[in-house]
């Protein structure tokens, strides 16, 4: 996951464990009725739910994209993987053929002496 990425999660999951704690605490000590405390109670667990909701799909978002990218440079790696061992391969193979031919010289010098 990238820096801003996780920056961006972090600061949504602080948000959200903030406005819990402040809304737990406003309504333990606020004097009112039990009525309105339950309907208090009831109105920010419905918020917390839609902020939960959106939190989660952000970070689906955020780990669909991450997937993506991890995806397109896997494939970049590949290809280039391809091209460095048939580079390679071709080198060994001329390689071996100068290694071969200079044999077949110094034998038939050897041959000749």
């Amino acid at each position: 996951m990238e820096n801003r990425e996780k920056k961006v999660v972090a600061a949504s999951l602080l948000i959200l464990a903030g406005g819990i704690v402040g809304a737990g605490l406003a309504l333990l000590l606020a004097p009112q009725s039990g009525q309105r405390t339950r309907k208090d109670i009831l109105r920010y667990a419905k918020k917390t739910k839609g902020r939960a909701e959106e939190a989660v799909e952000d970070l689906s978002e955020t780990v669909s994209d991450l997937v993506d990218a991890l995806g397109d440079k896997t494939d970049d790696l590949l290809e280039k993987g391809k091209v460095v061992a048939g580079s390679a391969r071709k080198d060994l193979i001329r390689l071996i053929e100068e290694g071969a031919s200079r044999l077949e010289q110094f034998r038939t010098k050897l041959s000749r002496m």
